[in-house]
């Protein structure tokens, strides 16, 4: 029963994901915003660095990135919340493990982007090297620890009280 949760909740997050109005009124609203704190956390350090929209961009060498979908960090929170949702939990322990996840992700997404944004001025190779495969395992890696640590952070559950909740 819970693999069936699981598979649930992914196709219908990755379809909503996939739609119009979602993509226009979430997905690259939240690009955006991770770029801008992706330029935030640069300037800190570089100030040739600015964001527009979903573009993060070095002034001065016109060095430029574009978080696209599927580069957020939405994809990785859906396969993380499809495992805690479907795992028996309080709905109080799954939303603090969404919480958690969250940030996890999106903390390591924000370093993913800006390790990117610095690798593409220094060389393309690695750059497509990194970002097609080093990060990509990362991103959903880190997922699945996170999801590991929020189940060992959960209370003993005694085998009669899950399967009490399965009937």
């Amino acid at each position: 029963m819970r693999i069936s949760w699981f598979i649930l909740v992914l196709v219908v997050l990755f379809t909503l994901e996939l739609l119009g109005p979602v993509r226009e009124y979430f997905v690259l609203p939240f690009t955006a915003l991770i770029a801008s704190v992706s330029a935030w956390i640069t300037q800190l350090f570089d100030p040739a660095v600015q964001s527009h929209g979903i573009i993060l961009q070095n002034i001065q060498n016109g060095t430029a990135v574009s978080i696209q979908p599927g580069c957020n960090g939405i994809e990785a929170m859906i396969c993380l919340t499809a495992a805690i949702v479907a795992f028996p939990a309080t709905w109080k322990q799954k939303l603090y493990g969404l919480l958690l996840g969250f940030l996890a992700i999106q903390a390591l997404n924000i370093v993913r982007i800006i390790s990117l944004f610095y690798l593409l001025q220094w060389d393309k190779e690695w750059f497509e090297w990194a970002h097609l495969y080093l990060w990509q395992a990362l991103i959903i890696l880190d997922a699945l620890i996170v999801f590991i640590i929020w189940v060992r952070m959960l209370p003993e559950v005694d085998d009669s009280d899950i399967e009490a909740q399965a009937a």
